[in-house]
């Protein structure tokens, strides 16, 4: 899964997901590709209309220099690093929190079945903005953010 936190001023906070299922098949990818991130990034800024500050963590294929090429070459995306380990500034990290709490002793026949319910659980965070606010303070950072409207 790969998830981002979207706060734009006046506006109720936002989740973007995708989730990349593998099911062991030849030359297929284990995780999520340079590829796969690009375009969930072009989606998230057409979907908000906004140029995009993107906070990160170092996976390998955040900083491969595919991902810096791509960074470079998009006016309208600025990236920050996060420090090397660092989930607790990590406000997406709260949002796994989440989901991981909610499975409980779930149990699944197929990895289909699991996606689809990891899909509902997310699903449910996107119309959750005190939720995701919520994850946002607990990393301590202060972006002005609004209650949620009830």
């Amino acid at each position: 899964m790969t998830g981002l936190v979207c706060v734009k001023p006046d506006e109720r906070t936002r989740l973007f997901y995708r989730i990349h299922v593998y099911h062991g098949r030849k030359h297929e990818s284990k995780g999520f590709t340079e590829d796969d991130y690009m375009q969930a990034l072009t989606a998230a800024h057409q979907q908000l209309h906004a140029p995009i500050i993107l906070v990160w963590d170092n996976l390998n294929t955040h900083i491969s220099t595919v991902m810096r090429q791509f960074i470079a070459t998009r006016p309208w995306l600025r990236v920050f690093q996060l420090p090397s380990y660092a989930p607790e500034l990590n406000p997406t990290e709260g949002i796994w929190s989440n989901i991981k709490g909610s499975l409980g002793n779930f149990t699944t026949r197929s990895i289909d079945q699991l996606a689809a319910t990891m899909k509902h659980l997310l699903k449910r965070v996107q119309y959750r903005p005190s939720l995701i606010n919520g994850c946002i303070a607990e990393t301590g950072l202060n972006l002005g953010l609004q209650p949620a409207p009830t």
